[in-house]
């Protein structure tokens, strides 16, 4: 058995939605200093539904192809949608990751959630705040612009 899935592959090596939205509605970066992979998210919103979402990561395949996925994931979508977005249902639609590479796809999870906190921020809209991961405990150092 190959240790990475056809999708994973596919994603790696043809990412969709790399870039940058030079007008983001929210930007969301985060990072784990123990593997170094970081992950930076676009997303452009209108009427509570993400139009666009881009990204830019440093890492390995296994996180390049999780921020692939992810944004594919969350483009049409109601924001409320991407919130639900569960690291699971990347490596799910990913056919896999191999366990020692799940963390790519909770930081894609946590991306996602960065920039839609950001977003509510920038916008002064209330929110939840236990839907966001809390960065004094995740074990990733985040940054949100």
């Amino acid at each position: 058995m190959a240790l990475y899935s056809e999708k994973v592959m596919d994603h790696f090596r043809n990412p969709r939605n790399v870039g940058v939205i030079e007008d983001a509605d929210g930007i969301g970066e985060v990072g784990n200093a123990k593997c170094g992979d970081i992950m930076k998210i676009y997303l452009k919103i209108k009427d509570n539904v993400i139009e666009d979402a881009k990204f830019e990561t440093f890492g390995c395949g296994s996180a390049i192809a999780s921020s692939s996925m992810a944004t594919e994931l969350i483009k049409g979508k109601p924001i409320s949608e991407a919130l639900a977005l569960s690291n699971k249902a990347v490596v799910d639609a990913l056919d896999g990751l191999p366990t020692h590479k799940i963390h790519c796809s909770v930081l894609a999870e946590e991306a996602i959630k960065a920039a839609l906190k950001n977003y509510y921020d920038k916008n002064g809209i209330g929110y939840d705040r236990s839907i966001f991961p809390d960065c004094e405990s995740c074990g990733h150092c985040c940054t949100i612009h």
